[in-house]
């Protein structure tokens, strides 16, 4: 049985998590009004994995013999400056969502709850490969200064990701 306040931080989490997706899919509208639709799929793979993190979380709430309770959250802005803000927005939204989930395994580790703890980890690793991920992108868009031939290049890349529902190791 999971505790009231890990409870309470899952539920949380979910509702963050459940932004985080509505977030990249605004930004993924934003680079399709651009006419970036690779970067647009790349913001549209964020959306999917996000929904899975939170689907993961709602269903181990649940799991636990827990309330998973859906919460509201604000609309994510749409306008941005260039596909460059986007990806710098990117990059600290998934730095937060980092501090969120260490919040999260603190309260675990508060709680004495082990199975939490570990299910945890997964999402702590994911967070490492999200913020590396945005970042990287990051370095290229500034590597390409103004060059249009090096966007539609890094475009055309950003259109060959596609969704694989991660797997817990």
């Amino acid at each position: 049985m999971i505790s009231k306040k890990m409870e309470d931080g899952f539920n949380n989490q979910i509702a963050a998590e459940f932004y985080s997706a509505h977030l990249y899919l605004a930004m993924a509208a934003y680079l399709e009004s651009i006419d970036l639709p690779g970067f647009a799929n790349w913001m549209r793979i964020q959306f999917q994995e996000e929904e899975f993190h939170a689907h993961k979380m709602f269903d181990y709430v649940i799991e636990r013999d827990g309330r998973a309770a859906l919460k509201g959250f604000e609309a994510p802005p749409f306008e941005w400056k260039s596909p460059l803000d986007v990806f710098e927005t990117a990059y600290s939204h998934e730095q937060k969502v980092t501090s969120m989930i260490n919040n999260l395994v603190d309260i675990a580790i508060e709680e004495k709850d082990h199975a939490s703890n570990i299910f945890l980890q997964w999402f702590v690793n994911e967070q490492v490969e999200e913020e590396a991920s945005a970042k990287s992108i990051i370095q290229q868009l500034k590597l390409l200064g103004e060059s249009k031939a090096g966007l539609f290049q890094v475009d055309r890349e950003m259109g060959q990701r596609i969704f694989t529902p991660p797997t817990a190791a």
